[in-house]
């Protein structure tokens, strides 16, 4: 089977770096794995780099929606596998913090394909984000400690999946046979040191200018399309709504990264498959064994 390698962790690890190091050293290419930057325009917010810091290195997956479009989980697998299948010369690296996407492509997730019931996504749509939350809490777990509670979309997707098919995202794995051998590697942090980093991080994105990115989105694509329950988006749409104030909205994206992270170690401690590192090195070792 093709070898993939995989650079996953919580917000604000430090996954871009080390798979820039390791794409170059190991002749690879990147693939992102995260569900907001395949969103033209939602640059900063998601901490995606702009071509000149690539460093040569080809990546895949970035800027392919406009964010009025819904982009699911199906979609994202379907297009991961097609790049794999047709760059044959170089070292995949699929690199990102959503779990469940990492997850589709590693053990080739079969993904249920039912339509849409629109009686029921109505319904779904009328409730508010916490009360979505605490349905899917209770009708599959382990998916809602994955889901950003304020992505409304995937959560009433995760309850769709569910009510139409009977189907938990958290059990699809093993329905099929994974066609990728895969090596994943996790950044190792303390929580103290990961809080940390978030909240630099943030601090870091208003001086680049989050707010006006977000502004921008707003005014052009309005405050209510799916892409903006991300984190970061929505809490600035609710200062530009006048909802909270800069201070606050700032506060509350540090406060809703903080426990998104946790949620993100919490599915990712589940896999034991995966290897963690504290360091470039140590993940350059393990990566040089797994090519043999």
């Amino acid at each position: 089977m093709k070898k993939i390698v995989v650079i996953l962790g919580p917000t604000a690890a430090g996954k871009t770096g080390m798979s820039l190091a390791l794409a170059k050293k190991f002749n690879g290419y990147i693939i992102s794995a995260d569900s907001r930057q395949v969103y033209r325009g939602m640059d900063i917010g998601t901490g995606k780099l702009t071509k000149d810091k690539w460093q040569g290195i080809t990546h895949r997956m970035i800027d392919i929606m406009d964010p009025d479009q819904e982009f699911s989980l199906a979609q994202f697998q379907k297009t991961v596998f097609a790049i794999i299948n047709e760059e044959k010369e170089k070292l995949p690296f699929l690199v990102g913090g959503t779990g469940l996407y990492i997850q589709s492509i590693v053990d080739n997730l079969d993904i249920p394909k039912g339509g849409v019931d629109k009686v029921l996504r109505n319904k779904l749509e009328e409730k508010t984000a916490e009360e979505l939350f605490k349905m899917l809490i209770q009708l599959d777990y382990k998916s809602a400690q994955e889901i950003d509670i304020n992505n409304k979309r995937r959560l009433i997707r995760a309850i769709e999946v569910f009510k139409i098919s009977g189907e938990k995202y958290s059990e699809l794995k093993g329905k099929k046979s994974p066609n990728l051998d895969a090596l994943q590697i996790g950044i190792k942090l303390s929580r103290e040191e990961m809080y940390d980093r978030i909240d630099r991080r943030v601090d870091e994105m208003i001086q680049e200018g989050l707010v006006d990115e977000v502004k921008a989105l707003g005014e052009q694509y309005g405050w209510e399309i799916p892409a903006m329950s991300a984190i970061g988006y929505k809490q600035l749409s609710a200062y530009f709504k006048h909802e909270l104030s800069l201070d606050d909205a700032i506060a509350s994206i540090k406060n809703d990264s903080h426990h998104y992270a946790k949620r993100q170690m919490t599915w990712f401690k589940r896999d034991g498959r995966i290897k963690w590192v504290k360091s470039t090195q140590e993940a350059e070792a393990l990566v040089a064994d797994f090519l043999g």
